[in-house]
């Protein structure tokens, strides 16, 4: 499991569109919030990294709240129907995989956690993070779940 580490990131400021439902209803609703995003681009003023999209989120044992954002500089001015929050610094192990291999990502980081005998944050975000290159059918992705610190 050579893809997984231990990185710290720090504080994201992103602006962004949610999608909360059952886990039955995913990724193809995930797959329809981040379209359904990156066609209002546009509406984002300002230094917008658009090669990057974050996709914090958050559950439980039912559903989920699930995220498309970009990061930016703190927004005046939000666009309708977007809202802007700050995801805080955090460790978090991660596994590097491919947009077509998210489910094997996972299964890895979720047995080198284990394996490194790490817990889980259960009260922080958890993050994907795309990295868009229009040219690339497969894009690369991070998966990112938060840890305690030692």
């Amino acid at each position: 499991m050579d893809n997984c580490t231990l990185v710290t990131k720090p504080a994201l400021n992103v602006v962004g569109i949610s999608y909360c439902g059952p886990y039955s209803s995913f990724p193809d609703e995930a797959i329809l919030l981040q379209s359904a995003f990156l066609q209002r681009k546009h509406e984002i003023e300002g230094e917008v990294k658009t090669t990057v999209l974050y996709s914090p989120y958050f559950g439980n044992e039912v559903f989920a709240t699930y995220w498309a954002c970009f990061e930016v500089p703190h927004l005046e001015q939000v666009p309708p129907g977007m809202v802007q929050f700050t995801v805080p610094q955090r460790t978090y192990a991660m596994a590097a995989c491919t947009n077509k291999r998210i489910g094997e990502g996972y299964e890895q980081l979720s047995a080198w956690i284990n394996e490194q005998k790490l817990t889980r944050r259960e009260n922080a975000v958890s993050l994907e993070i795309f990295y868009i290159d229009e040219h690339l059918e497969e894009e690369q992705v991070e998966l990112l779940i938060p840890i305690e610190e030692q």
